[in-house]
């Protein structure tokens, strides 16, 4: 598939296609602008950010985040230790909630910024295909990691809801424990369908792919990857936005599950 053929976001009577960017974002302290621009260029409906600003001040980074990039504050920042979600027009808010994680002495605390969401909706609230969300940033520390790579799979079944889609910045690559437990639940993104680039840090020479989009069963894969090259993103932007590559989805979800 071609750079520019990856589909745009609709809703038909059968399915809805929604576009889903997971973005380590380093708490904004890089070019605000070019981040500004990578995400406009990629249209999300659902933007799942991770290093969210969490201090003094951050919901108004968050207010100007989605602002410039004509989204809107659903859920997480400071309130999910970091783990964000911002979300289209497109998408009907139905809940949401942040988690935080069990502490570890001497690590930072961990969270996961979560949310149900509806696409599609007609007159009622009940309308619309529902999509469970979750935004994450899994812990550097391997045996921490991995226990968290389950309670992501357990927050996952718990939405309770017929799609469901994970992502963020794992800290691990496809063939590390916690990546390999998450990928044996849900089905990787890139491995589905890869489409755009692989390796997701670090933007000076890119080797590793430690972000992911991940998503449940019935959900199809259109296709995920780093989008370089994609009309409006530049690699000037991408190297000067944050210390990671972006990692967009485009997913087709049936009103009815199979």
């Amino acid at each position: 598939m071609a750079l520019a053929d990856l589909p745009g976001s609709t809703t038909g009577p059968d399915a809805a296609v929604v576009r889903v960017l997971s973005y380590n974002i380093r708490s904004m302290r890089d070019d605000r602008e070019a981040l500004a621009r990578v995400i406009r260029a990629c249209a999300p409906d659902v933007l799942c950010v991770q290093e969210a600003p969490r201090f003094f001040r951050w919901r108004k980074a968050a207010a100007w985040l989605a602002r410039e990039t004509g989204l809107v504050y659903t859920t997480g920042g400071a309130t999910a230790t970091g783990p964000m979600i911002l979300t289209s027009l497109r998408a009907q808010v139905e809940r949401t909630e942040d988690i935080l994680l069990p502490r570890v002495p001497g690590l930072h605390r961990r969270g996961f910024a979560t949310a149900v969401l509806r696409f599609g909706t007609g007159h009622r609230d009940t309308d619309g295909i529902r999509l469970g969300v979750v935004s994450c940033h899994l812990s550097l520390a391997a045996a921490e990691r991995y226990d968290q790579a389950g309670m992501l799979l357990d927050r996952v079944a718990a939405l309770d809801v017929p799609y469901a889609v994970a992502a963020g910045d794992i800290n691990d690559r496809p063939d590390g424990r916690a990546f390999r437990r998450i990928a044996g639940g849900l089905r990787d993104g890139w491995a589905a369908r890869p489409w755009g680039s692989e390796a997701t840090f670090s933007p000076g020479e890119p080797r590793r792919r430690i972000d992911a989009v991940f998503a449940s069963e019935g959900v199809e894969i259109i296709g995920c990857g780093v989008p370089v090259g994609l009309p409006g993103v530049t690699e000037a932007d991408l190297r000067a936005a944050t210390d990671h590559f972006p990692v967009l989805a485009a997913l087709r979800l049936p009103r009815s599950p199979s």
